[in-house]
């Protein structure tokens, strides 16, 4: 059985994911991190989730079991288990969220004592560990080795002052309406705080998590809501945030939702404007639109690409030495801020770029036009190798010769094929589309 997926360890709770597989997991993980400990200390945190409950103490059965002492902060975003397991000196944080996944679904995912996600490999260390029994029973505490565990309430004013440093001290949102949507999960009391100190009015809607209804037809999945309440509040800003709080969709005051590939753009061009932007460049994944990168050379600035993940993508950001990344979906990398996406610096960073600029969001937020592009998927039956597969190499040249980019690659979790079409005309691109479909559908499902 494989533990961990693109992003931690993730499953159905009390299926997939038991209390039985999170007390073990983070026996194996705590047997890790001792090999390199400090302080002796690991930070959990948590999203809403009813199950959160059963997983949490799990996890700290398993900790205090093996000699460590564990700091629980209860229901806050990601990005803040990142920055407070760096702040308070821990050796490890662990974040119990399913990000924007429904209730049934929990997750595990773990950081270093710098606050950043886990490389693959260190993740199948753990792994490997999880599956020694013996090394598991050998490394049980006893007598006074055995840890402790103490819940801590007030760590959430850390991460607000840390929020509110990344917004310009001379600047103020005392002109700017906002709906904020906490998709009833993490940010749920952290992000109105947050905005309403800066100055701004803000409307707050799915802020009552209940355990079941996070990211419930709500959040950075489900905008429709929020786009309605910009228009009908008459605001200047909609933010979406999603179970996590790791991801933001932007709405405009029109109620329209700016495009993630032209929000990077103009935060881009404003890093870049301001002089805060590293490296002459950002990173995005090879999902980001062709447009962007274009517009990027404008200004003279270069797109790196990553494989699909903000962890590859915090990956080439510290490999070119750059401050600034994300994903279209969402996830955006303020890295002078943030080890991980985060939605609400994300957002603050959008608001100081309007307020100092005296723009509105429907003109700021889109500097370009986006090229046509077409995602399908294909359910299959085995997921052969493309490189094996007869015919894929003309018919990926034939794609580049009519100018059209493409991303062809198998799902990390589900057995489908994802096909990428991306051109200037529509019309081209879908009858290729349909080519690319039928071809497929022969090849791999008979």
């Amino acid at each position: 059985m494989k533990l961990f997926g693109t992003d931690g360890v993730r499953g159905e709770a009390g299926s997939f994911l038991t209390a039985e597989l999170a007390m073990r997991v983070a026996m194996a993980a705590g047997i890790y991190f001792k090999s390199n400990s400090t302080t002796n200390k690991i930070l959990v945190g948590k999203d809403t989730r009813r199950s959160g409950y059963m997983i949490e103490n799990a996890i700290v059965s398993g900790l205090t079991a093996i000699g460590y002492d564990v700091i629980q902060i209860g229901p806050m975003p990601t990005p803040a288990i990142a920055f407070i397991t760096e702040n308070m000196r821990c050796d490890a944080g662990i974040m119990i969220s399913a990000s924007h996944n429904s209730y049934e679904d929990n997750g595990i995912k773990f950081f270093d004592a710098q606050g950043d996600k886990l490389p693959k490999e260190v993740e199948e260390k753990i792994e490997e560990i999880y599956f020694k029994k013996e090394l598991i029973d050998e490394s049980q505490a006893i007598g006074k080795s055995i840890g402790k565990a103490k819940r801590i309430d007030d760590v959430i004013g850390r991460y607000i002052v840390h929020l509110k440093n990344s917004f310009p001290d001379e600047l103020s949102l005392s002109s700017m309406r906002v709906v904020l949507d906490t998709a009833n999960g993490a940010a749920y009391k952290v992000g109105p705080t947050v905005l309403e100190e800066l100055g701004a009015e803000v409307i707050v809607i799915n802020n009552k998590p209940d355990g079941y209804n996070i990211n419930e037809n709500c959040g950075a999945i489900h905008v429709s809501e929020l786009c309605k309440n910009v228009v009908r509040y008459r605001a200047d800003l909609g933010i979406a945030l999603d179970g996590d709080a790791d991801r933001v969709v932007i709405v405009d005051e029109n109620g329209e939702i700016v495009d993630g590939d032209q929000l990077m753009g103009a935060l881009a061009q404003h890093l870049h404007v301001n002089r805060l932007l590293k490296g002459d460049g950002i990173v995005t994944t090879v999902m980001s639109n062709q447009a962007l990168e274009d517009y990027l050379k404008t200004l003279k600035l270069k797109l790196y690409r990553s494989d699909v993940g903000d962890k590859n993508v915090l990956e080439v950001m510290k490999k070119e030495g750059i401050n600034f990344g994300g994903e279209q979906s969402g996830h955006v990398i303020m890295h002078d801020y943030a080890k991980t996406g985060d939605g609400l610096a994300t957002a603050l960073a959008v608001l100081a770029y309007l307020v100092e600029t005296n723009q509105k969001a429907s003109f700021a937020l889109r500097p370009f036009s986006l090229y046509p592009q077409k995602l399908v998927n294909i359910q299959v039956k085995e997921k052969k190798p493309l490189e094996t597969i007869d015919g894929i190499g003309e018919m990926t040249q034939e794609l580049e010769k009519k100018g059209m980019r493409h991303l062809i690659r198998y799902s990390g979790t589900e057995n489908k094929l994802r096909l990428l079409l991306e051109g200037k005309d529509q019309k081209v691109m879908n009858q290729y589309m349909e080519k690319l479909v039928d071809f497929f559908k022969k090849v791999l499902n008979g």
